[in-house]
């Protein structure tokens, strides 16, 4: 069983201050700063996915701003590899599934940045695509929604994904849990 850490958009405009800040950036960046220690301490691949946008009117995770880049929490090292994405889904005009199939991975262990948006579509299609999927759930943050006029609360937008991703599309589980320390 090969397993890699797949980190998706643990970037500054998703911070505090930042043009697009979540609920539960550093205690989710914590919990994955947790779990890379672990990864490159047993000589596990790690994977950033780091988003760029592409659209013109973009407001967040424009190139070539300190907003787009990784936060400092989980710096990548210089070995470790970085996929840029444009899209919701990792995987979509990327190299990540090649990357992936080049290290022989069949199982991947998910975090990062939003639950309801990216930790959602890349399981979704992780899944699809054949690898089994663990999701750690206090290792990813998202934000309040609004939907017909009415706010849904980070707290319950992130619980909603998880509980819809849990059995099929993963296993959630949170951090302590999955480090085996109780």
């Amino acid at each position: 069983m090969n397993t890699a850490l797949l980190i998706i958009d643990v970037q500054n405009d998703y911070f505090e201050g930042g043009a697009m800040s979540l609920v539960g950036t550093d205690k989710a960046s914590e919990n994955i700063k947790l779990l890379l220690q672990k990864f490159r301490t047993e000589h596990q691949p790690v994977v950033y996915i780091q988003h760029i946008a592409t659209r013109p009117d973009a407001t967040f995770f424009v190139p070539n701003t300190i907003g787009a880049e990784i936060h400092a929490n989980v710096k990548p090292l210089n070995d470790e590899k970085v996929v840029i994405k444009h899209y919701p889904n990792s995987f979509r005009e990327t190299d990540l599934l090649n990357h992936l199939k080049s290290l022989d991975i069949t199982n991947l262990v998910i975090c990062g940045m939003m639950t309801h948006m990216c930790i959602d579509a890349t399981t979704r299609a992780a899944k699809d695509l054949g690898f089994e999927c663990t999701l750690i759930a206090d290792a990813c943050a998202t934000k309040d929604l609004e939907i017909n006029g009415k706010i849904v609360t980070a707290e319950n937008v992130h619980n909603s994904f998880l509980a819809a991703l849990n059995y099929f599309y993963s296993t959630v589980t949170n951090t302590n849990e999955y480090l085996g320390e109780k």
